[in-house]
């Protein structure tokens, strides 16, 4: 695994929280993945960012594509797409640097490219 972009950018922040908001990701009629337990990730010089952990998100609906890129503070990405899509709508860091090691197990998604949803939050319950 190459080196961390943190190494060099120690003020670099990308920021995660889990979320209790219910985070829906369709395209038309289809729902390729809904959850509870999102992560949201707000990244430096980035825009917000989604993630689904991976057993809310239906794999049957997705293919795994060939590009991979790497981030220098995330890790190596891997992609997926839509069976009838030409291009990626999804990502997950199978690997992702120790700094943002909560990311593994979670399926980012482009809201350029399917829809994402963010509903109200599930309240807890005080005993």
């Amino acid at each position: 695994m190459e080196p961390s972009g943190y190494l060099g950018r120690p003020d670099y922040r990308v920021d995660i929280r889990r979320i209790r908001n219910l985070v829906r990701v369709t395209d038309g009629d289809r729902i390729f993945g809904e959850s509870t337990a999102s992560l949201l990730v707000a990244e430096q010089d980035h825009g917000i960012v989604f993630y689904l952990p991976a057993p809310d998100v239906r794999f049957d609906l997705l293919v795994p594509d060939e590009l991979t890129s790497r981030c220098p503070f995330k890790g190596t990405a891997r992609y997926w797409r839509a069976a009838d899509r030409p291009d990626p709508i999804a990502w997950e860091y199978d690997q992702p640097y120790r700094e943002v090691a909560i990311l593994s197990g979670h399926i980012g998604f482009y809201q350029d490219r399917v829809r994402v949803e963010v509903g109200v939050a599930i309240p807890t319950v005080s005993r």
